[in-house]
């Protein structure tokens, strides 16, 4: 199984290991120390070697971090684990709301007489750095770059990873990588610079057509690039890693140690770009001057996929949505009270994995019922495993990383019959996907321009939910993908090629959880009889087809074009799917989608 459900953090943990954390910081003569729960890369999903906020606290979330003082350590999340960390942190340990808590705000209430904090500069964004001495300007508390002190006490930290790089077909990548990186180089000529950084590991595997297996669910590899304006490339990656790619990679790469790439960056001549919002402190300071912040190049170019990468994404989704249906065929034969969350996730898996392109599932399945679907990225473990009981909902967002297109989609599924108030805020959290859905919008607006339309129906009723409508997704790449999103943060413009989830939801801490999602591809949207001649338009097109629960629907709250959406939603799934899946499912598949 690519899923395991054994307890990675106990609270009970955290005191001992920060207790050793503040003997570190009185020898260093520092009054705090920042423990992020990113890598040197920024990546959202770490390897075991670097889970260090996990580690430290017990908090798994895949965002947030701490702050060590040495009389108070505050654990700052976003609202998406406002709950979770509840759960998972020890008394000494104070959740902050995170941003609404800004970590030099409570820095300066903290420390009233100043103080040094210290920071591993490998690990902290420069960007990130530079903001938050803006906000200690004048405080007395000034920042100390140092070696990492949570890998000093970490007496059994995990070595870090040096798994096999393979190659990524040039019929799923859809463009040879000496051709992206030349269009790449030409840019960095018309702009004026020597050379780009290229940090996230993503944007190389990308860039060079290549996937990797360094971090659990995510196809990528650790490692930096330096991208030059005459497209010769330096990747700097442990040696033995890329043994199997014979001759993959293209003429202009040179292969470097990873510990030169500091060093080389020093030595670089003329305007060097970077992504300041990725790009590692300790690398900033070797550029100084010649810093540029242009964002990463391979961001915008990896984002718009290809017709190739659609095409082998709509693919994938239609294998996966079999097997979904599957899993939810199976899942409505077994009696209330008679299988667990634990049972559903495997099942799930198992029937994934029939699949020979699927090469790890993207993400934990998140499969929580009751109370624990309230947990936004509930991890189910053998100690969280909760029966699946009578007039529960079950939350169960999931998905796969196959060859052709990374998945990604969540269902929530009635056991037995369920109460008023929850298919009512279901049915709203319906509504919302659909307008979502249904929109078409003009051309260069982004995510912060749209993202209300999902939200809508649950702000009519007073309601809303603490994540955003919708994330971008990798062809084969990371499941959480930018620099597109459906948030009201965010202002990069969608373009035709972008895939998107579209996810709203809603969570009644102790109670229940609901979310839908599908994902959708950003197309130009075709021409009505009443369109302006010279308005460009865009639109969506769903990659996603598994039904939606029928039992959970407040059919009179539907309105006529919301009905009629639902309606031919389900004939298209049933027409997609009733090939690909047993002759079981398919007496299920016919039924699940019976117009309303």
């Amino acid at each position: 199984m690519y899923q395991n459900y054994q307890v990675t953090a106990r609270p009970e943990q955290g005191p001992p290991r920060l207790a050793a954390l503040r003997a570190e910081l009185a020898q260093r003569n520092l009054d705090g120390f920042l423990v992020p729960r990113a890598d040197a890369h920024q990546g959202e999903y770490v390897a075991p070697h670097d889970e260090r906020l996990s580690w430290l606290t017990g908090f798994t979330g895949s965002a947030g971090f701490c702050a060590v003082l040495q009389d108070s350590a505050g654990v700052f999340i976003d609202g998406r684990y406002r709950t979770q960390v509840k759960r998972q942190v020890a008394a000494e340990f104070t959740p902050v709301p995170w941003p609404e808590i800004q970590l030099g705000v409570w820095l300066k209430d903290q420390l009233p007489k100043g103080g040094t904090i210290g920071f591993d500069p490998w690990l902290h964004a420069t960007a990130q750095i530079s903001a938050l001495k803006t906000e200690l300007d004048g405080s007395g508390i000034t920042l100390q770059p140092c070696d990492n002190l949570v890998d000093r006490i970490w007496s059994d930290q995990p070595a870090p990873p040096l798994q096999p790089v393979r190659a990524h077909a040039l019929e799923y990548a859809g463009l040879p990588a000496k051709d992206k990186c030349q269009s790449l180089a030409d840019e960095l000529q018309r702009a004026g610079h020597s050379a780009a950084l290229i940090t996230l590991p993503d944007s190389i595997m990308w860039l060079l057509n290549i996937r990797g297996s360094d971090i659990a669910r995510n196809p990528v590899a650790h490692g930096f690039a330096i991208l030059h304006a005459d497209a010769r490339v330096q990747l700097f990656m442990a040696a033995e890693k890329l043994r199997q790619l014979g001759d993959h990679l293209p003429d202009s790469l040179r292969i470097e140690p990873p510990e030169d790439f500091l060093a080389t960056v020093a030595s670089l001549n003329g305007s060097v770009a970077v992504d300041s919002a990725s790009l590692p402190h300790i690398v900033a300071e070797a550029l100084g001057e010649r810093l540029v912040a242009a964002g990463d190049p391979c961001a915008l170019p990896k984002a718009r996929k290809n017709s190739a990468e659609v095409a082998g994404s709509a693919a994938a989704h239609l294998r996966d949505g079999a097997a979904v249906v599957e899993l939810l065929c199976w899942l409505d034969a077994q009696p209330a009270g008679t299988i667990t969350e634990i049972d559903v996730a495997k099942h799930l898996e198992q029937l994934r994995r029939r699949d020979p392109a699927l090469r790890d599932i993207s993400f934990e399945t998140i499969s929580g019922t009751g109370e624990n679907g309230a947990v936004m990225h509930y991890r189910v473990t053998e100690e969280s495993n909760s029966l699946l009981e009578e007039g529960h909902l079950l939350v169960l967002d999931s998905g796969g990383q196959y060859l052709d297109g990374t998945t990604d989609i969540t269902r929530t599924v009635a056991v037995g019959a369920v109460g008023r108030e929850e298919r009512e805020a279901f049915t709203r959290v319906l509504q919302g996907m659909i307008a979502m859905s249904r929109l078409r919008w003009p051309k260069g607006l982004a995510g912060r321009d749209i993202e209300a339309v999902g939200r809508m129906p649950l702000w009519l009723a007073g309601q809303d939910f603490n994540h955003g409508l919708g994330h971008g997704v990798g062809a084969y790449l990371s499941v959480h993908e930018g620099p597109q999103r459906l948030s009201r943060v965010s202002t990069v413009a969608l373009e035709p090629g972008m895939i998107l989830s579209n996810e709203p939801g809603y969570y009644r801490e102790g109670a229940f959880g609901i979310r839908i999602e599908n994902l959708l591809v950003v197309e130009p949207a075709p021409q009505l009889d009443s369109s302006d001649p010279d308005r460009e338009m865009l639109c969506w097109r769903g990659l996603t087809y598994v039904p939606i629960d029928r039992r959970l629907i407040v059919a009179d709250m539907l309105t006529e074009a919301e009905r009629d959406w639902l309606n031919r939603y389900h004939a298209e799934t049933a027409e997609k799917l009733r090939s690909n899946v047993s002759a079981v499912a398919q007496i299920w598949l016919d039924d699940a989608t019976r117009p309303i």
